[in-house]
């Protein structure tokens, strides 16, 4: 029979690359997930039977337990941009990734899998990188052979970075951005999900890999980049972290009043302090190189769901290409 993984946040943007990879080699997936009803969409991944998500609380010991049970290897994609209710960083990023390293611990599985982030630091003031560290710490306290995979921005086409940002293009002329001059290192989710799989089917040695793109861009470069695919011409403006702080301020309380009916995805103050630092791979760092992946540049991928943003859809690149084609 073939072997067994559960993918806690199986459904999420990251998660689906993992568990379609995970399915086309072969293993048999257990997508756990909060709302299974809203994670059908995963089964066609696989053959009749071999991607199934079940329900799965993260905060729950006798829940992340029952879907583990005779699981060859368990990896956790669950995490959070936004704390809403009881899904609070600590809980989730903290709490959520140390029960499920310990309990893979009880029922004797060798091999787990975390998803981290780049930035995430024990000292920081930023609740978010602060409770990725803690969840690292307590992955590795209870399976010191796990690995931890820390990616940088992520991007792909179920993204909510360069969608949202491609969104706001079309509405006028002008984009606002925060942190215009902050460094980033955009990686192709798929590659992500591809290091997640070698770590579980190969003898990848156990700690922290940083996972970043090719490239390194500015907040600025890669908005450049992206009204470049969509053949928009906007005003980038750089708000001031000071007005970016009143703004984001306003936003968090809204969320407070409305008792969460009114998510703040537009830009909190936790999110903003760590705007202020730069998002790549560290100069010693253990990446991709060691995984033995080449990851695939952004010019690559953007153009393949970003057309949908253009003034005339897909028909602009094909007016593109034939000019280019005449000259």
């Amino acid at each position: 029979m073939s072997k067994l993984v559960t993918i806690y946040g199986g459904s999420g943007f990251v998660g689906r690359y993992v568990a379609r990879n995970f399915a086309q080699a072969g293993w048999r997936v257990r997508v756990a997930v909060r709302r299974p009803n809203e994670a059908i969409f995963v089964r066609p991944y696989g053959v009749v039977g071999q991607v199934e998500p079940v329900l799965c609380n993260i905060r729950d010991d006798d829940s992340v337990a029952l879907v583990m049970q005779d699981a060859d290897a368990v990896v956790n994609c669950v995490g959070i941009l936004n704390e809403t209710g009881k899904n609070s960083f600590d809980a989730i990023q903290a709490e959520g990734a140390g029960r499920v390293a310990r309990i893979a611990a009880q029922q004797g599985i060798e091999r787990m899998v975390h998803l981290s982030a780049i930035g995430a630091d024990a000292t920081s003031d930023s609740d978010y990188s602060r409770s990725k560290a803690m969840g690292e710490t307590a992955v590795l306290e209870h399976m010191p052979n796990a690995v931890i995979l820390r990616p940088s921005v992520i991007f792909g086409a179920e993204d909510n970075f360069f969608n949202r940002f491609a969104g706001m293009a079309r509405m006028g002329p002008f984009l606002p951005i925060v942190g215009g001059e902050t460094r980033f290192q955009p990686v192709f989710v798929d590659d992500v999900a591809k290091a997640a799989v070698k770590a579980v089917t190969d003898e990848v040695a156990a700690g922290v890999y940083e996972l970043g793109g090719p490239e390194v861009r500015t907040m600025r470069q890669m908005m450049a980049q992206m009204l470049d695919v969509i053949s928009r011409r906007r005003v980038v403006i750089n708000l001031p972290f000071w007005l970016a702080r009143i703004m984001a301020f306003g936003f968090d309380i809204l969320q407070v009043i409305s008792f969460g009916l009114i998510r703040n995805g537009v830009l909190t103050r936790d999110q903003l302090r760590n705007l202020r630092r730069d998002n790549v791979v560290g100069e010693d760092a253990r990446g991709f190189a060691d995984l033995g992946i080449k990851p695939v540049a952004m010019e690559s991928v953007l153009p393949e769901y970003l057309w949908r943003f253009r003034p005339s859809g897909q028909y602009n690149a094909l007016q593109k290409s034939a000019s280019n084609l005449r000259t």
